[in-house]
């Protein structure tokens, strides 16, 4: 997929997203994205213990050449 059609999926999400909806976005669970984010995979900014997530960061995320490889590994640790 493309920048563009990651953007156009993504249209209706603020350009700064809370962990719910970042969780919805990558369809994954709370424990494994608070493990993402944890790990410094996606840019992400804490205030006052919540997570705040640029809609960008997450396309950049989801566009790395290791994408997929990040994921199962992250998985794998579980």
């Amino acid at each position: 997929m493309t920048r563009q059609d990651y953007e156009k999926r993504f249209r209706l999400y603020p350009d700064v997203v809370t962990i719910a909806e970042f969780c919805a976005m990558l369809r994954i669970g709370d424990t494994y994205a608070r493990k993402l984010l944890r790990k410094n995979l996606v840019e992400h900014y804490v205030v006052r213990h919540t997570y705040y997530i640029p809609k960008a960061r997450i396309i950049d995320f989801m566009l790395s050449p290791n994408y997929l490889q990040v994921l199962n590994r992250v998985r794998r640790d579980a």
